[in-house]
C-alpha cells in the first residue's frame, strides 16, 4: 500500500570503518524498532562502498521522535564512535512519486 502524499524521507548515506563488529545486529535491531514507531512507513537500503538507507515517515514530528528514541541514540553514538568514518542525513518532503515495472 502506497502512503498518502506528501510524506517524508530520511536519507542516511554513510562510509563504514573497518570495525563493523556488532553492526549487523544493531542495524537489524534498529530496523525492527523503527517499524514500531508511530508514523513509520517503510525503508529501502543499498550497500556497496557507500551505504544508503532511506526511511519513510508520515511527519517531521515522527522523525523527531525516532531521532530522540533512547535505543536509537545509543546506536547513533556507537555509530559515531565505532562504525562510521562519515555519514550524512537528509530529510526530504516527498510530494510526488512514480515507478515502472516490467511485470
Amino acid at each position: 500500500m502506497k502512503p498518502k502524499l506528501p510524506y517524508y524521507a530520511v536519507i542516511f548515506t554513510s562510509l563504514q570503518t573497518k570495525n563493523i563488529e556488532g553492526y549487523s545486529e544493531m542495524a537489524a535491531t534498529m530496523e525492527e524498532l523503527a517499524k514500531q514507531q508511530p508514523g513509520y512507513i517503510g525503508m529501502d537500503s543499498a550497500k556497496s562502498e557507500v551505504g544508503i538507507t532511506v526511511s519513510y515517515w508520515k511527519s517531521l514530528e515522527a522523525i523527531q521522535h525516532w531521532k530522540a528514541n533512547l535505543d536509537h541514540q545509543v546506536a547513533q553514538q556507537k555509530g559515531r564512535s565505532e562504525w562510521y568514518e562519515w555519514y550524512n542525513v537528509k530529510i526530504c518532503k516527498v510530494e510526488r512519486e512514480y515507478e515502472f515495472s516490467s511485470s
